[in-house]
């Protein structure tokens, strides 16, 4: 859903998750510029970032600082509270919100939800636990239909994703299970693939 030149990566937020999410970005993109908020653990990513990953990493003093201009962004926090103002969401930027994974929890704002077009991991959980999108539906902000699509009918083909290059998408993550169990799958066929790990025989039940 990210443009194919995206490259300038806010993290809001420096905890394991930004750490895995940094890993996972420059992995699949050629990041120009890493800027990172986060009240008290941003120094300890930086320092590990430019250890582990050769990854400069510049400190923010603000989420707004670290938003201005980026068109990647993830949102990695455990907020109650939102982090993410919609008026620092930069045209045609895609965010990643990863926290805020429990009802009651929030890192968006209202004004952000409403400028993006958003995609979910799983509709039915979206709309059971997702506060960062309840509470613009129950403002009125948006519609029942204001999320576009699972992530799984975008791999799929079945829907388009990003409809234009100024258009800001949303990937609200909640966390499933299959998601897990498919990634594990993944990891163990790369693995055997590459002749790495160990197997280790489980005795049948």
């Amino acid at each position: 859903m990210a443009r194919p030149e995206a490259g300038d990566l806010a993290l809001i937020g420096a905890g394991v998750q930004a750490r895995s999410h940094l890993e996972a970005l420059a992995a699949v993109r050629p990041l120009r510029r890493v800027r990172v908020y986060s009240p008290s653990t941003a120094a300890d990513l930086q320092r590990w970032a430019g250890t582990w990953l050769d990854v400069p990493v510049e400190v923010m003093p603000s989420a707004a600082a670290a938003l201005e201009g980026a068109d990647l962004v993830c949102t990695v926090t455990s907020a109650s509270a939102p982090v993410v103002a919609g008026r620092d969401l930069a045209p045609g930027a895609h965010v990643n919100a990863v926290g805020a994974s429990v009802r009651g929890a929030r890192e968006l704002d209202s004004a952000a939800v409403a400028r993006c077009a958003v995609f979910v991991d799983s509709r039915e959980s979206a709309a059971a636990e997702s506060t960062d999108l309840l509470a613009p539906l129950e403002e009125g902000l948006i519609g029942p239909y204001h999320v576009r699509a699972e992530l799984g009918e975008v791999l799929l083909g079945r829907h388009p994703g990003r409809g234009d290059d100024q258009e800001i998408t949303l990937y609200k993550s909640l966390g499933m299970a299959a998601q897990d169990v498919v990634a594990g799958f993944a990891a163990a066929r790369a693995a055997r693939e590459s002749g790495l790990g160990v197997h280790v025989a489980f005795p049948a039940s």
